[in-house]
């Protein structure tokens, strides 16, 4: 999950089933996610705090610890997050920045509601990659969402109409039996 969705920190136990802890940490860090990681372990060792922190964790926090603690930890990491985020993300002429929430296709700027621009920047995050219903429903909406209607196909429809139509292009595509992709601009 942490490497589909944008957390403000992610809490990493060391002794996870399968991939263990720091393996995680070091594959969210080859992808570039960089989000604040905290390992919690009860390895203790210094060996295994200097392995977690070398596997591009930001903290090691040893059980059992307090969960004022913790909280107070989540804090800090989060006040220097300094995560590198591109100023805009951006596809072929289609262009959106996350700060001030504009986005463009060309130099024309895009009227767009909050679910809508939430949508355009799931795409432009995951360009090229087949998002299923799912998928966007967990970004975009929350995970209380009863996903039972066809809320993703009417917001990609509404997409489709102020970023596609308008400038005869049909770059929101969908893929049949899978969901929806923004296509890449052919080289």
């Amino acid at each position: 999950m942490a490497s589909e969705n944008n957390y403000g920190a992610v809490v990493l136990d060391v002794m996870l089933p399968g991939l263990d802890g720091f393996e995680v940490c070091r594959r969210l860090r080859q992808a570039e996610v960089w989000a604040p990681i905290l390992m919690l372990t009860a390895r203790d060792e210094v060996g295994d705090r200097v392995h977690g922190l070398d596997s591009g964790a930001d903290d090691y926090l040893v059980k059992p610890f307090s969960l004022l603690e913790l909280a107070a930890r989540l804090r800090a990491l989060a006040r220097r997050d300094d995560r590198s985020r591109p100023v805009q993300l951006s596809v072929g002429d289609l262009r959106l920045d996350p700060t001030t929430r504009r986005a463009w296709r060309g130099d024309t700027e895009l009227d767009l509601s909050p679910k809508e621009f939430a949508l355009l920047e799931l795409f432009l995050r995951h360009p090229g990659a087949v998002l299923t219903r799912s998928e966007i429903i967990d970004s975009v909406w929350d995970f209380a969402y009863d996903g039972t209607s066809n809320v993703v196909d009417q917001y990609v429809n509404y997409l489709r109409r102020k970023i596609d139509r308008p400038f005869s292009r049909s770059d929101l595509e969908t893929v049949r039996g899978a969901g929806y992709r923004l296509r890449l601009p052919e080289a």
